[in-house]
C-alpha cells in the first residue's frame, strides 16, 4: 500500500544577499498552464512509451509522482523500496539485449535523499542535485550506466520543492560572484542535469520547467544543462537569460553510430537561434571527440556548417566546451551485447590508457600524447573554420 509522505526538512545554511524564502517561493509570474504540444506529439511518444513504472511509496504519493503516474495511465505501477535497487533492472545482464526497449518503456520514481551542491569549475561553478538520473536516449559512450548495471532508464526525483529550496539557500549563501571566471563573467553557474538530459525529462513532467522558473528569479545565479534532444516545449518557459542550454555536437558520421535516439545534429544546430530568441543563453559542447581515421576532416566540415548556418546573434554569445572521449571497460562489455559496431570507434586500446576519474571510477582515456595532439588539431580547426567560437575549456 502506498503511503503519503511529508517531505523532510530543508538543510540549514547561511543566508546571504537575498531572502531564502523569497528565492524559494514559487514565481508569481510563472505561466498557470504551460503549452505542451510537443510533449503529446508522436515524436515524444516514440521516445517514451512507458508501460512500467517502478516507484518508491513516498514518490508515488507525492504531488509530482501522482502527476507522472496520471500521465501514463496504461503503465503498470510497481512498488520498490529503493530506486537504486530494483532486481529486474539493476545487475540483470539480460537487460543488455533490451537496452533501448528498457529506456523507452520503463520509468523509475524516487525521492532524492542526498542534497549536495558540489564545486565543479569546468562546465559550471557548481553541480546541483539533479532531478533525474538516467536517460531515454542511448548514447553508446554515456557514463551513467556504468553505475547502474545493465539498464539505464530515467529515474525521476519527485521532491522538486525540497531541491529548489536547497538551491535557494545555496545561492543566497554565495552572494554576488566576486570576479569573472571561465564559467561565467557575472553569475554563479549551476549544472542542473549532470546525470540526465533535462530536455527529455520535460517530456515526463515539469521538473525542468520548475528549475528554469526558479533560476529566472535568482539574479546572481544561472542554470546550465547539456542536451542532445530538441524539445520545442522549452521555448515557452521564458528563462530571461538565466538558463544556459548547451547543445552537444559531433560529426554526423559519428553521431549516426553513437548518438542513438537523439535529435539529428542538423536539428540541434538549427534550433540554436530559436532558443536564443526564447531567452536562453546558447553554448555548444563539442563532445565527445572520438579519434578515428578521418576525424579531422569530419570536424572541419561540422565547424564549417556551424559557421554557415548560425546567425550572427548566436555566434556573438556562443562559447564551446571540448570534451575528449572517456570510456570504461564495463560499458564496453555492455555495448558488445547490444551495439558492437559502436565499440569499433570507442574501444581503441592502442590509443588509450587507464585513468581514475574524480568519482573513483577506473576509466580509459586517450593517451596523453594523443589527447594533447588531438586538442591542438581541433583548436586549430576552430581558429580556421569558426574563429568566433571561443573555447571555455577543453578536457
Amino acid at each position: 500500500m502506498v503511503m503519503r509522505h511529508r517531505p523532510s526538512g530543508t538543510d540549514d545554511g547561511q543566508e546571504g544577499l537575498f531572502s531564502v524564502d523569497d528565492l524559494a517561493a514559487r514565481s508569481g509570474d510563472a505561466p498557470a498552464a504551460r503549452r505542451r504540444a510537443f510533449r503529446d506529439s508522436p515524436e515524444a511518444r516514440r521516445m517514451l512509451d512507458v508501460t512500467e513504472i517502478h516507484a518508491e511509496p513516498a514518490a508515488a504519493a507525492s504531488h509530482r509522482g501522482r502527476q507522472i503516474i496520471a500521465r501514463f495511465p496504461e503503465a503498470r505501477v510497481l512498488e520498490t523500496d529503493s530506486h537504486w535497487r530494483i532486481p529486474r533492472l539493476h545487475g540483470n545482464e539480460g537487460n543488455a539485449e533490451r537496452w533501448v526497449r528498457v529506456k523507452r518503456q520503463t520509468l523509475v520514481l524516487g525521492e532524492r535523499s542526498s542534497l549536495t551542491t558540489r564545486p565543479n569549475g569546468r562546465s559550471a561553478d557548481w553541480i546541483a542535485p539533479g532531478l533525474s538520473n538516467g536517460c531515454a536516449m542511448a548514447c553508446a559512450y554515456c557514463y551513467v550506466p556504468r553505475r547502474k548495471g545493465y539498464a539505464n532508464p530515467i529515474t525521476v526525483f519527485t521532491n522538486v520543492e525540497r531541491v529548489v529550496h536547497h538551491l535557494a539557500r545555496h545561492v543566497a549563501a554565495q552572494g554576488a560572484k566576486p570576479e569573472p571566471n571561465q564559467c561565467d563573467p557575472q553569475a554563479w553557474v549551476y549544472d542542473i542535469g549532470e546525470n540526465g538530459d533535462c530536455s527529455v525529462d520535460d517530456l515526463i513532467c515539469d521538473n525542468t520547467a520548475d528549475l528554469i522558473d526558479a533560476f529566472r528569479r535568482w539574479p546572481t545565479a544561472k542554470a546550465s544543462f547539456a542536451t542532445k534532444f530538441v524539445n520545442p516545449d522549452l521555448l515557452e518557459l521564458d528563462p530571461r537569460g538565466r538558463t544556459r542550454i548547451r547543445f552537444s555536437l559531433m560529426p554526423h558520421a559519428d553521431s549516426r553510430t553513437l548518438d542513438i535516439r537523439t535529435s539529428p545534429v542538423e536539428r540541434r544546430i538549427a534550433a540554436a537561434a530559436d532558443f536564443l530568441d526564447a531567452g536562453y543563453e546558447v553554448h555548444f559542447n563539442l563532445s565527445p571527440v572520438v579519434v578515428r581515421p578521418g576525424w579531422e576532416q569530419d570536424w572541419a566540415d561540422l565547424l564549417r556548417q556551424l559557421d554557415d548556418v548560425l546567425p550572427r546573434r548566436v555566434k556573438d554569445q556562443a562559447r564551446a566546451e571540448i570534451i575528449m572521449l572517456t570510456h570504461n571497460e564495463r560499458l564496453h562489455e555492455v555495448n558488445l551485447d547490444w551495439h558492437p559496431r559502436a565499440e569499433e570507434l570507442l574501444w581503441r586500446p592502442g590509443l588509450q590508457q587507464p585513468k581514475r576519474s574524480q568519482n573513483g571510477d577506473l576509466n580509459v582515456r586517450y593517451r596523453n600524447t594523443v589527447k594533447s595532439a588531438s586538442l591542438a588539431t581541433l583548436r586549430g580547426l576552430i581558429d580556421a573554420r569558426a574563429p568566433w567560437l571561443d573555447v571555455r575549456y577543453a578536457f
